[in-house]
């Protein structure tokens, strides 16, 4: 089968209620609503329609279903973990709560929190992660825990990075570690492992340090059969979601990227954050086994990022990395088109809404930009306080968390 022959078999998975938020980077996880408008102009004093104070440090995305916004949070040491939901029409805590309790956490990195991985949400039931220190799902309905596992443990070395996602009443977690790396699917219901399936990939000649990722998979139709996307340590992978079962891979030589995967064309975007190859790499998505040697497209190495994800609009690949540097490539070849700096630093991710591209520093600068084959800035907005956490979009509504406040702009 051609390359392209693939561009309508790949397909995103159904689609849920309009003005929802349900994971990182939103429905699907590409960071994509086409169908609706939200400001390009904001500051404190400008398009705030309310702004409520998250206690604790977490950078958690928050995440939307009807009239409630979920996140977490945590205490410095990682000590008291908890959860929030706030009322997305008054931003009035609706529920606050402390969920575990740790004798002791492990270092984690400047840049990190306790509380990164975001949640996942349906109709009546969230999912709240926090790596090894644990994974509960809460009744929306009566704010109730249904199950926790806090028995799923892994050395992070700098702290939890990959949320959780959810596939036919399953949650399906990613733990990428320098001591263990699996992927495991939990029933939504009752939290019991229905399937559990270890990385494949050998790691005995690579240092404990280059063992670990932090990025969330993300789940396709490919010939009409679900397909879940997980960049790993070393090597990315391609399973069944259904049962675990993997069905390709291809090395990448790096580690620790917390970057979402993107599918587009019949290929898979794959950043890779440290390590030998360091950058981005693009797969076919039509191959069985090891394919590193058989389906890699094109790879790209200057200015990839390590933490944003990117998006793909149209067919223009858009990514800005750690350092504030925005670059632009043709999505089928890895041809540059534009490259240009926006300033500071960026751990948060670029999102698209309604034909406009936003992406927050961690200063607190909004950058709103217009997608093209040229550069076209159309406003920079300023918060007190800077983002970790990629902001979360509900009608018209833009749900931006800062290091202390969780804004709604609109």
């Amino acid at each position: 089968m051609s390359l392209w022959s693939l561009l309508g078999l790949v397909l995103a998975l159904s689609s849920p209620p309009k003005e929802v938020w349900t994971e990182f980077r939103g429905p699907n996880g590409t960071g994509t609503v086409a169908d609706t408008m939200v400001p390009t102009v904001w500051s404190e004093t400008q398009a705030v329609k309310w702004k409520t104070p998250i206690p604790g440090r977490g950078w958690s995305s928050p995440v939307i279903w009807g009239n409630q916004i979920w996140m977490t949070s945590a205490t410095e040491d990682g000590k008291q973990m908890f959860v929030y939901c706030v009322d997305k029409q008054t931003g009035k805590v609706l529920h606050q709560r402390l969920l575990f309790e740790n004798a002791t956490t492990e270092p984690i990195h400047e840049t990190n929190s306790y509380a990164s991985p975001t949640p996942v949400i349906e109709a009546g039931r969230v999912v709240v992660h926090f790596g090894t220190y644990g994974t509960a799902c809460i009744d929306t309905k009566t704010f109730k825990t249904i199950w926790q596992r806090r028995d799923l443990k892994c050395q992070h070395s700098v702290g939890p990075g990959s949320s959780p996602i959810l596939y036919n009443n399953r949650v399906i977690l990613t733990f990428e570690a320098i001591d263990v790396q699996y992927m495991i699917a939990l029933d939504m219901k009752t939290g019991d492992t229905v399937w559990k399936t270890p990385r494949s990939t050998k790691l005995s000649q690579v240092s404990a340090e280059e063992r670990k990722a932090f990025s969330t998979p993300i789940i396709v139709q490919v010939n009409n059969q679900p397909m879940l996307i997980s960049a790993g340590a070393q090597a990315d992978y391609a399973y069944d979601p259904r049962d675990g079962r993997e069905i390709f891979q291809f090395r990448n030589k790096g580690f620790s990227s917390s970057c979402r995967p993107l599918v587009g064309f019949g290929m898979v975007f794959m950043n890779v954050a440290f390590g030998e190859m360091n950058g981005l790499q693009v797969a076919r998505l039509d191959g069985q086994g090891d394919v590193t040697n058989t389906h890699v497209v094109w790879k790209y190495g200057r200015n990839v990022p390590c933490k944003p994800s990117m998006l793909l609009i149209d067919d223009l690949l858009y990514m800005v990395n750690d350092s504030g540097i925005m670059t632009c490539l043709e999505a089928k070849t890895g041809q540059m088109v534009w490259r240009e700096r926006l300033g500071g630093q960026f751990s948060s991710s670029p999102i698209y809404i309604g034909g406009t591209i936003y992406v927050c520093d961690e200063k607190g600068t909004g950058y709103v930009l217009k997608p093209g084959r040229t550069f076209q800035k159309i406003a920079e907005n300023h918060l007190e306080e800077g983002c970790m956490a990629t902001p979360a979009v509900s009608g018209k509504a833009l749900f931006i968390r800062t290091k202390t406040h969780l804004y709604r702009i609109e």
